[in-house]
């Protein structure tokens, strides 16, 4: 350590295998980029200014919609700055705040879709009492545990990071910092580091995932039992979007953590879907079959295109 100065910055590597493709990925990027904005703020427009939306499925789905546009911000802006050209470094304050929101957020996206399902569980299975399971009380206890369990779990992982030393090399081989790359610089034993973020966000991520798994099982169960084809179908199509959006959440969670060896092809492109892609899909997931947000959204669009058309002709009289 006497020989080492303390790392202050990092140098963001990028994506490997990527040389000469600068120009491209940044189009690629900043289109999805722009894409997951636009969508997720018409359906925070659609949910806000309806009142038939003023349900705790789309409650939580107005959640996971602030989630989606967070997400892609921790890491697509300073990607996108260096693919223009811009220097590749991040400061360590930097460094260390897109470990903690990045994985506060994934934590949080993660239990939302716990509670989404039970949140189904309970409309399927127990319809006459939904309205008393899901009441206003419980879906705000829900969403703020959400968001407060994710920033400890967040917090946790963070410090845990962060109080190792870091005294050069300061080459991240990755396009934002995260756990495994950062580790791997730090000049001090990393095995209770590794140890620990591997098991807490395994650990979350395996909870969540066996209490979607019983949910829908129960629900599955409960459309069975239902006599008519309209009604199973009826069912079902309320969580087909859901169940979309948590196979492609957890596909690259498992392929990223769980995989037995590290392969440069898989830790290239699984974090690319995971933090670009899948964002931008989850209001074309939620809306291109669900009628009642399609109906709002156009509702909504209408009201701004007549206030502003309004206002126009108000200015120029």
């Amino acid at each position: 350590m006497r020989n080492h100065t303390p790392v202050t910055e990092f140098l963001l590597m990028g994506i490997p295998h990527t040389e000469g493709l600068e120009n491209v990925l940044f189009v690629f990027f900043l289109a999805f980029y722009l894409l997951t904005l636009l969508g997720n703020l018409l359906i925070l427009l659609a949910i806000l200014t309806s009142s038939n939306l003023h349900t705790p499925m789309y409650f939580f789905l107005g959640n996971l919609s602030v989630f989606d546009i967070f997400f892609p911000s921790v890491s697509s802006p300073k990607m996108m700055l260096y693919l223009m050209g811009q220097s590749r470094t991040i400061s360590y304050q930097g460094c260390a705040s897109q470990v903690f929101f990045y994985h506060f957020l994934g934590c949080t996206e993660c239990f939302l879709y716990t509670v989404m399902a039970y949140d189904r569980f309970a409309a399927i299975c127990h319809p006459l009492r939904y309205t008393v399971i899901m009441n206003h009380r419980v879906c705000t206890i829900m969403a703020l545990g959400t968001w407060m369990g994710s920033c400890l779990h967040a917090s946790v992982l963070t410090f845990l990071i962060f109080k190792l030393p870091y005294c050069g090399p300061n080459e991240v081989d990755h396009f934002f910092c995260d756990i495994p790359v950062v580790l791997s610089l730090a000049c001090a034993d990393t095995s209770l580091a590794q140890t620990v973020s591997f098991t807490n966000v395994g650990v979350v991520s395996l909870i969540c995932f066996l209490l979607i798994l019983t949910s829908y099982t129960r629900i599955v169960i409960s459309i069975l039992k239902i006599s008519s084809s309209e009604g199973r179908h009826r069912a079902f199509s309320t969580c087909s979007a859901h169940l979309t959006s948590i196979l492609l959440f957890y596909g690259p969670v498992f392929l990223t953590y769980l995989q037995p060896a590290s392969t440069s092809w898989l830790d290239s492109v699984v974090p690319v879907l995971n933090n670009i892609v899948t964002p931008s899909l989850n209001p074309l997931i939620y809306t291109l079959r669900n009628k009642d947000v399609k109906l709002a959204l156009r509702k909504a669009l209408i009201k701004l295109l007549s206030y502003d058309v309004n206002r126009r002709i108000l200015s120029f009289c």
